[in-house]
C-alpha cells in the first residue's frame, strides 16, 4: 500500500472518514456530544501525529478507527471512575445518620443504635482489606491517594476495594438504606 503524507491530507482524510468514524463512535457511547468529543479527540491526534514528524501512515483507516477504540475505552474508563466516585454519597448518607442530626429523639436514637449494630455485623463480613479501605475512608476521612501513600498499595487497588465494599454494603443495607433516605 501506497504511504500518503498526512500534512497535505488532514481535511480530505476529515472529509472522507468522519461521518462513518463518528457513525461507529456512536454506537459504542450514549450521546451525541461524547461521540462528537471522541471524533476530535481522534483527528486533534491525528493533526498532533502529523507535526511531530510522523508524517506518514501506510494505513489511515486502521490508525483511525484503532486511535477511536481506545479513545472510546478512555471514555468509559473515566466514566468508571465518575461512577465510583457517586458511591461516596452512600457513605456519606451512612455517616450522616450515625453521626449527624438530633441525638436526643428516643427513634433517632434506636434508629442509630439499628445501623450501628448493621453496620458493624455488615463489616465483619467484607474480607479485612475491603473493610480497613472502607473504614479509613468513611470514618477516619483518609483520602485514597493519602492511604495508597501510607500503604504502599496503588490507589486503583484501593479505589477497587472501597466499590467492593460499598457494593457489597449496598446490597446489604438496601431495606435500611430506603429508610435512611425517607429519614433524612
Amino acid at each position: 500500500m501506497e504511504k500518503k503524507p498526512l500534512k497535505n491530507n488532514i481535511e480530505s482524510v476529515f472529509t472522507d472518514y468522519s461521518p462513518r468514524l463518528l457513525g461507529y463512535i456512536q454506537s459504542q457511547v450514549s450521546s451525541r456530544e461524547d461521540a462528537e468529543d471522541i471524533l476530535q479527540d481522534v483527528f486533534y491526534q491525528l493533526a498532533r501525529r502529523s507535526e511531530e514528524g510522523l508524517s506518514e501512515l501506510e494505513r489511515v483507516s486502521s490508525w483511525l478507527y484503532k486511535v477511536a477504540r481506545n479513545s472510546i475505552l478512555n471514555f468509559w474508563r473515566k466514566k468508571k471512575e465518575i461512577s465510583l466516585d457517586a458511591e461516596d454519597t452512600v457513605c456519606e448518607d451512612i455517616a450522616q445518620t450515625l453521626f449527624c442530626g438530633p441525638q436526643d429523639a428516643p427513634d433517632t436514637v434506636l434508629f442509630r443504635k439499628l445501623v450501628w449494630q448493621e453496620l458493624d455485623l455488615a463489616l465483619s463480613e467484607l474480607p479485612p482489606e475491603q473493610c480497613e479501605v472502607f473504614c479509613l475512608t468513611v470514618f477516619d476521612g483518609m483520602a485514597i491517594k493519602e492511604i495508597s501513600s501510607a500503604t504502599g498499595i496503588p490507589a486503583a487497588t484501593l479505589l477497587s476495594r472501597k466499590h467492593y465494599a460499598v457494593k457489597y454494603l449496598r446490597s446489604r443495607f438496601h431495606d435500611l438504606y430506603d429508610a435512611l433516605i425517607s429519614q433524612v
